[in-house]
């Protein structure tokens, strides 16, 4: 079983993170990626602008019809959510010959070595990073990379949350989630909200 993390606080999850996640999927041959949403992301504060389980339901209309991807509540009500505890407990549900990946944009990958526990982070994963515009990154010391670079991320969720308040409905928004947003009036006041690191 070859299986990818893919963190982060997808507030709002749009179709760069499905493309990524389809071409992570096809281009290391995984079984699964597992959407992992922070409770509490550790970085700029800590805070999301939806709660968490209107992140929650977001992505699993996104993943709705994709049998390879599956929405996990791993990190739910955590005081804060740090990928080496996500990583311990999807580690601690697989077997010895199963690999585990971890899915993150290349911005997010270049502080690899300010997270919490970084060194056991690159000892239990496999980076599967993919290219963003204007962000290079170095590789830290024993670090397994696999980069992806057949698709670039340009859009970014703190983009679509500005566009979302002034009344707009972007297209890199999938329907269903869009549909959403409207209905629990998601994103209308102070919507960009700090900058938030995908990963951590």
């Amino acid at each position: 079983m070859r299986i990818a993390i893919f963190g982060g606080t997808f507030d709002p999850v749009h179709t760069g993170h499905l493309e990524v996640a389809r071409e992570a999927l096809r281009h290391c041959r995984l079984d699964r990626v597992l959407f992992v949403p922070a409770s509490h992301p550790p970085h700029k504060g800590g805070v999301a602008v939806a709660p968490y389980e209107d992140r929650v339901r977001m992505l699993e209309l996104a993943c709705a019809g994709e049998p390879a991807f599956e929405v996990s509540r791993l990190e739910e009500g955590e005081r804060v959510s740090y990928s080496i505890h996500t990583i311990e407990k999807v580690r601690g549900t697989l077997g010895p010959d199963d690999e585990l990946f971890f899915l993150i944009g290349a911005d997010a990958f270049a502080e690899l070595t300010t997270w919490y526990r970084w060194e056991d982070v690159v000892r239990l994963v496999t980076f599967i990073v993919a290219s963003r515009p204007g962000h290079n990154y170095q590789v830290p010391a024993g670090s397994r990379v696999i980069p992806l670079t057949t698709l670039a991320l340009p859009v970014s969720s703190r983009e679509l949350r500005s566009r979302l308040a002034a009344g707009e409905e972007p297209p890199e928004i999938p329907k269903p989630v869009l549909e959403y947003i409207r209905a629990k009036g998601l994103y209308r006041d102070g919507a960009a909200g700090p900058v938030q690191h995908p990963d951590r």
